[in-house]
């Protein structure tokens, strides 16, 4: 019975395990393969694969192979194709579960990756390619760029094939797209791809300037009538303390003080009576 239940819950754990998530942010810089883990485990392994352009076949890079590193020298690839160029994949494994295969893109312009530049402008995009290169030089118009477009956190789709810069119009004002390009020699890939370069497609100025007028109305408006709510409110539920407030102070002359130092005498209300005495007789002389 023991050995029964040891062999269930074997066998349900390796039904319950998942495959490590593949590893994020592949790169290549002067042919210094570099990644980010998709998990934490530290029981994860690494192997780097390589096809040539016109080979569907992936072989394991020897020196890349189940390492447990996040980062591979890769130069010995450059004499394995005849252009000189390989496609580059790596994928996780934890205890014979693998991740999917992520392909590598490359921040070094060389002859295999192509330079790349955007000019963003309200409606469009303008991605800049230069026809001034190894590729271009030695097959002529059998070389062309495969320019890859999407929104920014979506799948980059195949948007064309051109010798030169290319145009693309109708794309969303204010939401930003993303591009990758890789040269093509006759249809098939080559060498790595530029790694994604994303721009914000900007807005007309039309739009911008009514925006620009409409907060310039609003918030002096809004200003005044904030301002009037409050001086009703004022004047409604504290008219008497203001009018209080705004009555001159009641405060008698200082000239008027000096009167008080003299003594009031009364006038009589009646002239007093005098003693005279009664003239009878006026003789004259």
């Amino acid at each position: 019975m023991l050995v029964i239940a040891l062999c269930v819950q074997l066998v349900a754990r390796v039904l319950c395990e998942v495959p490590p998530a593949p590893p994020q942010d592949i790169h290549v810089d002067n042919w210094l393969l570099k990644w980010t883990p998709g998990t934490e485990d530290t029981d994860v392994t690494y192997t780097v694969k390589y096809s040539s352009f016109d080979s569907e076949k992936w072989i394991n890079v020897p020196a890349c192979e189940k390492i447990s590193s996040t980062s591979c020298d890769v130069t010995s690839l450059k004499a394995v194709d005849e252009l000189g160029c390989v496609k580059l994949r790596i994928q996780a494994e934890r205890r014979g579960l693998k991740s999917s295969q992520v392909e590598a893109c490359s921040n070094h312009n060389d002859s295999c990756t192509p330079v790349v530049d955007l000019t963003a402008q309200p409606g469009s995009l303008m991605v800049h390619l230069s026809s001034d290169n190894d590729l271009a030089k030695e097959h002529a118009d059998h070389a062309k760029h495969r320019v890859y477009l999407g929104k920014e956190g979506e799948k980059l789709k195949l948007f064309k094939d051109s010798v030169a810069s290319v145009p693309i119009n109708g794309l969303q004002e204010g939401e930003r797209y993303c591009v990758k390009v890789q040269y093509i020699y006759l249809g098939y890939p080559v060498g790595l791809p530029s790694c994604t370069k994303c721009e914000l497609i900007p807005k007309t100025k039309h739009e911008l300037n009514q925006a620009e007028i409409s907060v310039a109305v609003v918030v002096p408006v809004a200003c005044v009538v904030i301002l009037g709510l409050l001086m009703a409110y004022v004047l409604i539920f504290h008219f008497k303390k203001i009018k209080r407030l705004m009555q001159p102070p009641c405060k008698i002359p200082e000239d008027l003080f000096q009167f008080s130092s003299y003594v009031h005498h009364p006038l009589p209300t009646s002239p007093s009576e005098e003693q005279f005495d009664v003239i009878t007789c006026i003789t004259p002389q």
